[in-house]
């Protein structure tokens, strides 16, 4: 039995080891490339949600019988 725990506690810090091994240094122009990459997603989802919303409030306003833009909205001035 302690036999078994031994060899079990070895083959885990072998393995611990192994996963906390220190990876290569991430190449600065790759890396401002992928983030770069990252934020334009990011916007294009950010715009796609808005439009998504836009067209389920437009939605919402015809089948529930609502005429024009909210008080807030009306109130906003525009830029």
């Amino acid at each position: 039995m302690n036999f078994r725990v031994l060899i079990i506690s070895v083959a885990m810090a072998a393995a611990a080891g192994a996963v906390w091994a220190k990876l290569p240094a991430a190449d600065p122009a790759k890396a401002a490339e992928a983030k770069k990459k990252a934020d334009d997603a990011a916007k294009k989802d950010a715009d796609m949600l808005g439009k998504a919303q836009d067209r389920a409030a437009a939605n919402y306003r015809k089948n529930k019988g609502i005429r024009g833009l909210p008080a807030t909205a009306k109130a906003a001035p525009k830029k």
